[in-house]
């Protein structure tokens, strides 16, 4: 079994990229955690490729080397805040249209030419962070991720409203995210439980 991550900074989170087995110090270490928990002496390899800073086309770029050839039987995607954040942050803006472009056509190939399950976590971003001005263009984003679940995926997590609920528990958002887009080891937890229960 190949369990395979992708993504960007926060599926990437710091791994090693000159060791093809390091999985980072984000949300799927605690995933990997659950995950050999729930199913003690299974054989279960797990590979993380995200890549700090992607967008949607990136992942598309590399779903060769990336994706395809790795030929997962699991692969777990959350990508998209980038496509919204850096037209804020470089002036480097993504078009829904191009967003679900790119998307679809990663997914698509990942259902053609793998046997992979299809599991799909949406963007999120913390409200009160500093960065709600980024609300409107995420929004769309998040909707087209829904979209493509409902026709892709095999899981979905909506991470985005999980975050909500996780404020309405208690939990504020700085104990979460130190800037609303990277999760803290609380918001990694909260993201590691989502998935290691699909």
């Amino acid at each position: 079994m190949r369990i395979l991550f992708q993504g960007d900074s926060v599926t990437d989170c710091q791994r090693i990229y000159d060791d093809p087995k390091d999985i980072g110090q984000g949300y799927v270490v605690y995933t990997v955690e659950a995950i050999k928990s729930a199913f003690p002496g299974m054989d279960i390899e797990f590979l993380n490729r995200g890549i700090s800073g992607n967008r949607t086309e990136n992942l598309l770029a590399r779903v060769d080397a990336d994706l395809i050839d790795l030929q997962p039987d699991i692969v777990t995607i959350l990508i998209g805040i980038n496509d919204t954040w850096h037209k804020y942050m470089i002036d480097l803006e993504t078009t829904v249209e191009y967003f679900r472009a790119n998307y679809e056509t990663v997914l698509k190939r990942i259902k053609s030419e793998t046997k992979a399950k299809i599991v799909i976590l949406e963007p999120f971003l913390l409200y009160n962070m500093g960065k709600d001005e980024m609300r409107g263009d995420l929004n769309e984003k998040i909707d087209v991720v829904r979209q493509l679940a409902m026709k892709y995926a095999d899981a979905f997590i909506n991470l985005d409203g999980m975050f909500v609920e996780e404020n309405i528990k208690g939990t504020p958002n700085n104990v979460l995210s130190p800037d609303g887009v990277h999760p803290d080891e609380a918001g990694k937890k909260v993201i590691a439980d989502a998935r290691a229960r699909v």
